[in-house]
Order: structure tokens, then sequence, then C-alpha cells
């Protein structure tokens, strides 16, 4: 039980035990431990639901050994909000914010083709995308007035229909339906340039509206330090902003910074909302 690990922090660290979760070899994949590693994200949430835990913290997966196994889902992100959709028969929309380099960055689209954006992007999930990041840097992040922005699809935003229609047609009117909510949303600005903004203290997050447009910046900014918040679930979740890395966990070199991270940000976000419940 979580409850039975806070006497020992300051001398060792505690581990909740698994059944059948095979001894690993360093810097080797094992398809024996696939249920295992299923069962410990499973374990996890449900401390988390119960109230038992105040956040779970993921480390990297090998997706394929999952596969292998049975397992559906398309990542961590996915599987943790159907267990929290089905412990609470609510239909969660997880969100991915990266942070790191002094930039909060939350994803339109993830793990799509870049030609499939054009047809997947829609004003409905960006208004409701901003919804949920407003709502969490209010309740996660402990800001009482966020100042959103989201980046253009094409170059220079479009550059008033010159260069492409998304700006005009779908984000611009999203950011109109999100002011007219309350929300201090900008228009579509120009991806080469929003980011030193938000750096620079003119907004708070950054809504991107493709995978590497938003994970560019944090990485060049923070390769080493850089983590990955799900927004939009009833728990906190946070995980390094990092693969597996066999290679390095084999030969000793693999860094703690983005875990150590990630642990840091799951306690802010938790407490955050313990002021806020």
């Amino acid at each position: 039980d979580p409850s039975e690990t806070s006497g020992v922090f300051g001398s060792a660290l505690p581990v909740l035990p698994l059944d059948a979760f095979p001894l690993p070899v360093r810097g080797q994949p094992d398809s024996r431990s696939a249920p295992a590693i299923i069962a410990s994200i499973e374990q996890a949430a449900a401390f988390c639901l119960s109230g038992a835990a105040d956040a779970v913290v993921t480390n990297p997966i090998n997706k394929a050994l999952l596969y292998a196994a049975g397992f559906t889902h398309p990542g961590h992100t996915e599987f943790v909000a159907a267990l929290c959709n089905t412990a609470t028969g609510r239909a969660a929309q997880p969100v991915m914010l990266l942070t790191g380099g002094g930039l909060r960055v939350a994803l339109a689209t993830i793990h799509i083709a870049l030609k499939d954006v054009f047809t997947t992007l829609n004003m409905e999930d960006l208004v409701k995308l901003g919804k949920i990041v407003d709502t969490a840097m209010r309740q996660d992040f402990g800001l009482t007035s966020p100042r959103l922005a989201f980046t253009g699809l094409n170059p220079h935003a479009g550059e008033n229909g010159t260069i492409g229609r998304e700006e005009i047609d779908i984000i611009n009117p999203a950011a109109d339906q999100l002011r007219s909510a309350g929300i201090d949303m900008s228009d579509a600005r120009s991806a080469d340039t929003v980011f030193a903004e938000a750096r620079d203290g003119r907004f708070d997050a950054i809504i991107s509206m493709t995978h590497d447009q938003g994970l560019i910046p944090v990485k060049t900014l923070d390769m080493w330090g850089g983590v990955n918040t799900t927004l939009g679930l009833p728990i906190v979740r946070t995980s390094p902003d990092h693969g597996t890395g066999y290679e390095a966990a084999a030969n000793g070199t693999a860094r703690p910074d983005s875990l150590i991270a990630a642990i840091r940000q799951a306690r802010l976000i938790a407490d955050h909302r313990k002021e806020t419940a």
C-alpha cells in the first residue's frame, strides 16, 4: 500500500511488488515482462483513482512488446485515459503537454502523418483543447489568468490566406470562441516566433498544431529535462520526455534529468490540485 512508503523515503526507495515480473536484463527488451508492465500501469492508475496515491509518473515503455502481448492502445496516454474512463464513467479527453526550457506546449495533433494533419484539424476540437489547457493552467500550474496562443499551421500563420487558409477557416474562429468563453487566447501566431514570445513571458502556454512543431523548440532548449504531462484526466500523470533508451541503459550512460523533472512536476501539480479542490 502506498501509505506504508512515506516513513522510509529518507533512507530507502520503497517498491511495491508485482507478481510474475521477471528479473530484467539491463539494456535488453524482454517480452516476458509485458503483462507485468501493463499491470503496473493499471495498479498505479488505480491507486491514484482511489486516492491512495497523489500522482503517477510513468516510465518509458516498449510498445512493440506490449502489442505482442495483446495491448490495443496507441500508447501510455490513451491507456491511462481508458482506465480513468472505465473507473469514472466519464469520457476524458487526454491532452499531451510538453514542458521544458521555459515553455509549456500542448499538441493539437500527436502521432499522425503530417499529410493527415490538414484533414484532422477542426474548430470544435481546438475549442475543447483550449478549454482543457486553460483549466490545467489554473488547476495544475496555479495561474490565475493564463495567456494562451495557437501556433499557425502554415508558414507565417498563412499570411492572410496567401499560404493556406487553415488559420482563417479553423484556428482563428476557434480562438474567437475561446475568447467569447472568457479565455485569454491569441489568434494563430507564426510558429517561427511564438515560442520565443512565450519564453520571453508573453504567453503562459502554446497550443501547437503538429507534434514536431511543438517538440522541436522544447527539446532544443531542454534536451534532457523535458516532461510530458497528460492534461484532461481526473488523476495526475507525468512521464519523462524520452523513450526506453536500451543502449544508454546497457552502457551506463542513461541520464535521470527528465525523470527527476517529471517527479517534481507531478508533485507540483498534485499540490496545486489540493489547493484548488
